[in-house]
């Protein structure tokens, strides 16, 4: 059943996230005329489902799960917002803007997944969690997203999307061309060595708090639930477990696990829990 709500929660935030990414994907510049359109197109969203009033029978579905399941319409707000910033900017000139960005496009979704593992059922209804999701949700979502940015380099690069900060880029002596070159087997500088020796400390420093948090709220999860929040997590530790920012190639292929590991990963993690339960 919240398997179910996910699904419908994330299919609504898809739907928006890649009319964007496809846009931008094509290489071209956007058109005003095709940002104020998609900006339209968002806020409609949006303002529908902060009324309540649906437009269609997909937004009615969305909206009954938000009703059933006490979900908050801050996540889908937060995304608009991501995804308006989205037409009007190339990148990030700062990593503080990156993070600001991050609460749309990763901490929005993670939340409302943790919301569904932490909501308990009285009598047939839903009880909102007893912690702060937003605040729980955080540090994974974060964590998780820049294990992606790293692991997908390559294929982002090939898709003209850019997730790295320029500031640092230039702090490295790095462009997106540069970039760009790296991503289709060019020559690795050891400036871009650097940079992903950055983005791999502010991935460690979120997967610690990440670690905290998780620890933290178990006592308020079904068993299943926190489960659940323990495999999202050793799975992307597996990820980052892979990153060597002195000797890898930052491949796609070099950075994603095997369905074998990934399968030894879980059987793993669920055994550990089992035993530590």
């Amino acid at each position: 059943e919240r398997y179910e709500a996910f699904k419908i929660c994330y299919k609504s935030m898809r739907s928006v996230d890649d009319m964007v990414d496809n846009l931008k994907a094509k290489g071209n510049k956007i058109s005003e005329a095709d940002k104020q359109q998609l900006k339209t197109l968002v806020c409609e969203w949006l303002k529908a489902i902060d009324s309540w009033t649906p437009r269609d029978s997909v937004q009615k579905q969305l909206i009954e799960t938000m009703t059933k399941f006490k979900i908050p319409s801050w996540p889908w707000q937060k995304l608009s917002e991501a995804m308006i910033y989205d037409l009007d900017n190339e990148g990030f000139d700062t990593f503080e803007i990156f993070l600001k960005y991050s609460e749309g496009a990763a901490v929005a979704p993670g939340s409302i997944f943790m919301h569904l593992c932490g909501v308990n059922k009285d009598n047939g209804d839903y009880n909102q969690p007893s912690f702060d999701v937003k605040e729980a949700a955080h540090p994974l979502a974060v964590f998780c997203y820049l294990v992606h940015i790293v692991r997908d380099f390559q294929k982002d690069q090939n898709e003209n999307l850019n997730y790295f900060a320029s500031d640092l880029l230039a702090e490295n002596n790095l462009n997106e061309s540069m970039l760009k070159e790296i991503a289709a087997g060019g020559e690795i500088s050891s400036g871009f060595r650097n940079l992903m020796k950055k983005y791999y400390g502010f991935a460690e420093n979120y997967r610690n708090k990440a670690r905290q948090a998780l620890d933290k709220i178990k006592d308020f999860l079904d068993p299943r639930y926190h489960l659940s929040l323990e495999i999202i997590y050793n799975l992307y530790l597996q990820v980052f477990e892979l990153i060597d920012a002195e000797s890898s190639t930052f491949t796609t292929e070099e950075l994603s696990p095997s369905a074998e590991e990934v399968k030894k990963r879980i059987n793993l993690t669920i055994s550990s829990f089992e035993t530590a339960s």
